[in-house]
C-alpha cells in the first residue's frame, strides 16, 4: 500500500504567540502582537477595542495581518487607548478570539482633599486624607508628604516628611516645633511618577509643652435628643459597615477636628436599645488602648455615636504590608496592647464577646500602638445572674458560646488566644469548611501546632497559646495571669529569637475574609443573569458576551473577506503500485465557501464503487482505491470548485502486473 498524505489536525486556531497584558507610558508606543496556526485556511481577522469599536488604520493606528499573525501598533498612546484588545480571527468554521489588555500609565491625579489633622500635640500629630480620583493607569505605590513652617506674613519653603507613606494616614514625629504654625500638602505616585500636591492643609498650630504633660482627658456621654449629628458636624466618606449600621468620617464645624461617626440602624426599638446599651458601656470604658466614644445624638431618625478617628487600618492588614517587619518580638507588643486594654475591660466587669483581628487596629500607619474597638456586642456582667449569648464570629467563638452555656470574662481569653495563633502562624486554628464544622473544631477544642508554620516560634508562645485555648474556661489564663506569663516578658530583654515571620498565610487569610464578607454582593450577582459578564482579559471571551454594533459589523465583514476560489495546499504526486495493492491518493484544498470536491480519471468523472471510494475531512481530499488492477492505471484530478472559480490537482498512477 501507498499512502500519499498531508496532515491536517482539528480545524481551528491555535494562538501559539499573544501577551495578556501592554504596559505603557503615557506618549510611547504600544505594540499588541499575536501569532496563531489555523488548520483551515483562509483567515481574515481585526481587533476590537473594549468590544465596542473596530480599530482600523488612522493616523495613531496600524494594522498588519497574514494567515498566521497580527499585529496593531498604536503610535502615540493617550488615557483612552486604554482597554481590552480583542483579536477576532474568522474562518469557515466560526471565529476564535484572543484578548490583550493596555494600559496606558501617567501620574496620577492630585489626591481628591487636603490632609486633615487629627491627634494634635506638641511634637506630633496625624494627617489623613483621600486618595486619587484616578491612578493614572497604574496602582497608587504611595504618597509624598510636605509641610512648610509658617509665621505671620511669612511663610517658610516645602519641605518632605514622608516620601514612601503607603497608607492614606501618617503620624508626623519629627520636625514639629511646640507652638508653630504648619501647613501640609500630599503627592500621589504610581510607576509614572508623582501627581500634582493636593490642597493644602489648615493652618495648624502646635500645642504648648504645658498642654503636652496633661494626661489624657475623657469624656462622658451625654445623648443629646435636641440636635443632629448634622448640626454639629460635617459627615463625610463612609469607612465601613457593619451588623449594627455605617461608620463615616466626620469633621467638627467648629474646630475642624476629625473624627469617625457610628451611625446605628433602629428600625426597631429593640435596636435602638441595643444601641443605648453600646453608649452606657462605653462609659466604662476610658483607656488609651480602647476606642473613645465623645459624643451621642438619638432622635426619630438616627441614632450616631461620634467617636475617636484611628487613621491606623487593621492590625493584621498593617502587618502583611511589605514595608513592615514580622516577627515574634513585635508579636509579643501587640498582644500585651490587647491584654493591657481587655484588663481595664475586665476589671470594669464588662465582656467584649467580639474578639477579632478586625477588631484591633492601629492608631496610625508607621506606630505600633494599637486600640480595641466595636463593643457592639459586648455585655456587662450583674453578680449572680448568668448571661447566655448566641452571636459571634464561629472561628473566634468560644465553646461555651457555640453550647449556649454562661459565658464570662474568660470567654474573652479564649478569643485572644485565637488571635495570638493566627498573629504567629497565619492560619485560623478551628476554622473548617463551614460554619458547622468550625463549630464542631471548636466546642471539641481540637488544634494543631502545625510544624511548618510554628517552625519558628519559640515554645514560651505555644504555651502561652496553650494556656489560652482551653475548653474549660476555668483553666484559662485571666488578663493578669497572661501579662505575668513568661512570654510577654520575654520582648523586654535581649534575645536572638528576630527572624522574619512568613505573611504568605497570613494573606490568604485576610484575603478569605475579604471574600467572606462580599460573597452576598458576588450571590446577588450571580443571580442577575440577564447581566452575567464574564470578563475577556485574560485569555477567551464567553461567547454569550454581546458585542458593540460597530464590532458586530465589523466581525460580519470578515466573512466577507475569507471569500477565496479554491487552492491547494498539498498536491497529489505520481506513483506506480503493484497489482494488488491499495493506493491512497490524498491532497488538501481550501477556499471560501468550502469548495465541492470531484474526482477525474483520465478527464473523465470518477464513479465510486465498492473498489473505489472518496473521503472528505476538512481540506483533506482522499481517494481510495482497493485490490488495485492494471485497468486502474490512468491521469488521477482532483476538481475543487465554488462560486469563485475552479482548482485542479493531478497525478499520474501506474499499477505494475503481476508476473504468473
Amino acid at each position: 500500500m501507498l499512502l500519499w498524505f498531508c496532515a491536517s489536525p482539528g480545524a481551528v486556531v491555535e494562538f501559539v504567540a499573544c501577551e495578556e497584558q501592554v504596559e505603557v507610558q503615557r506618549g510611547a508606543q504600544a505594540r499588541l502582537h499575536c501569532s496563531f496556526h489555523s488548520s483551515s485556511l483562509p483567515v481574515a481577522c481585526c481587533w476590537i477595542h473594549n468590544r465596542e469599536k473596530e480599530v482600523v488604520d488612522g493616523p495613531q493606528t496600524r494594522i498588519s495581518s497574514s494567515q498566521s499573525e497580527s499585529t496593531l501598533l498604536i503610535t502615540h498612546t493617550m488615557p483612552h487607548h486604554t482597554g481590552t484588545y480583542t483579536l477576532v480571527v474568522r474562518h469557515r468554521h466560526g471565529i476564535q478570539r484572543r484578548s490583550v489588555y493596555l494600559s496606558v500609565i501617567e501620574a496620577p491625579l492630585a489626591p481628591a482633599s487636603p490632609p486633615l489633622v487629627s491627634q494634635l500635640s506638641t511634637r506630633s500629630l496625624v494627617l489623613s486624607w483621600v486618595g486619587p480620583n484616578y491612578d493614572g493607569g497604574s496602582a497608587i505605590l504611595g504618597y509624598v508628604v510636605e509641610m512648610r513652617a509658617e509665621a505671620p506674613g511669612q511663610a517658610g519653603d516645602w519641605c518632605v516628611v514622608a516620601n514612601r507613606c503607603m497608607n492614606t494616614s501618617l503620624r508626623v514625629r519629627s520636625g514639629l516645633e511646640p507652638q508653630v504654625m504648619y501647613r501640609f500638602r500630599v503627592r500621589a505616585y504610581n510607576s509614572s511618577g508623582a501627581s500634582e500636591p493636593s490642597e493644602e492643609s489648615g493652618l495648624v498650630k502646635m500645642e504648648t509643652l504645658e498642654e503636652k504633660e496633661e494626661e489624657p482627658t475623657y469624656v462622658t456621654v451625654t445623648v443629646d435628643t435636641t440636635h443632629k449629628v448634622s448640626d454639629h458636624y460635617t459627615v463625610g466618606k463612609k469607612l465601613g459597615v457593619g451588623r449594627f449600621g455605617q461608620v463615616f468620617l466626620l469633621r467638627h464645624k467648629q474646630t475642624c477636628e476629625i473624627y469617625a461617626g457610628k451611625f446605628y440602624r433602629c428600625r426597631t426599638s429593640k435596636e435602638r436599645k441595643a444601641a443605648r446599651r453600646e453608649m452606657d458601656i462605653m462609659n466604662y470604658l476610658h483607656h488609651p488602648k480602647l476606642v473613645q466614644y465623645l459624643a451621642a445624638y438619638d432622635t426619630t431618625s438616627e441614632v450616631v455615636m461620634v467617636m475617636e478617628y484611628i487613621a491606623g487600618g487593621e492590625l493584621f492588614e498593617r502587618i502583611v504590608h511589605e514595608s513592615f517587619e514580622h516577627t515574634e518580638p513585635t508579636s509579643v507588643r501587640y498582644m500585651k496592647q490587647i491584654l493591657e486594654g481587655m484588663q481595664y475591660v475586665h476589671k470594669q466587669n464588662i465582656v467584649h464577646l467580639d474578639l477579632k483581628p478586625e477588631n484591633i487596629v492601629c492608631v496610625d500607619s508607621t506606630d505600633i500602638q494599637v486600640k480595641i474597638i466595636d463593643f457592639g456586642l459586648a455585655s456587662k456582667l450583674e453578680p449572680g445572674k448568668e448571661l447566655k449569648v448566641m452571636h459571634g464570629t464561629p472561628e473566634f467563638m468560644a465553646p461555651e458560646v457555640v453550647n449556649y452555656e454562661p459565658v464570662g470574662l474568660e470567654t474573652d481569653m479564649w478569643s485572644i488566644g485565637v488571635i495570638c495563633f493566627i498573629l504567629l502562624s497565619g492560619e485560623s486554628p478551628f476554622q473548617g469548611d463551614n460554619v458547622p464544622e468550625t463549630h464542631a473544631l471548636v466546642t471539641a477544642a481540637h488544634y494543631e501546632f502545625d510544624q511548618e508554620s510554628f517552625e519558628d516560634i519559640s515554645d514560651e508562645a505555644r504555651d502561652f497559646i496553650s494556656s489560652l485555648l482551653q475548653k474549660d474556661l476555668r483553666n484559662r489564663l485571666s488578663c493578669d495571669q497572661a501579662l505575668d506569663h513568661p512570654w510577654m516578658a520575654s520582648f523586654s530583654r535581649p534575645t536572638t529569637r528576630t527572624r522574619t515571620l512568613s505573611k504568605k498565610k497570613m494573606k490568604s487569610f485576610l484575603a478569605r475574609h475579604k471574600w467572606k464578607k462580599t460573597a452576598w454582593a458576588v450571590q446577588a450577582l450571580h443571580r442577575m443573569t440577564a447581566l452575567s459578564y464574564r470578563p475577556d482579559y485574560p485569555g477567551e471571551p464567553s461567547e454569550e458576551l454581546a458585542w458593540g454594533g460597530e464590532a458586530e459589523q465589523a466581525i460580519e465583514r470578515l466573512a466577507e473577506e475569507l471569500q477565496k476560489e479554491p487552492r491547494f495546499q498539498c498536491t497529489l504526486r505520481d506513483a506506480v503500485l503493484p497489482e494488488g495493492a491499495t493506493a491512497q491518493l490524498t491532497c488538501m484544498v481550501d477556499g471560501y465557501p468550502q469548495p465541492v470536491v470531484e474526482w477525474l480519471l483520465n478527464d473523465e468523472r470518477l464513479v465510486e464503487t465498492s473498489r473505489v471510494t472518496a473521503e472528505r475531512s476538512e481540506e483533506r481530499c482522499s481517494l481510495v482505491l482497493t485490490s488495485l488492477r492494471p485497468s486502474d492505471s490512468g491521469i488521477y484530478t482532483c476538481k475543487a470548485t465554488n462560486d469563485h472559480g475552479e482548482a485542479l490537482c493531478s497525478a499520474k498512477l501506474g499499477v505494475a502486473a503481476q508476473d504468473l
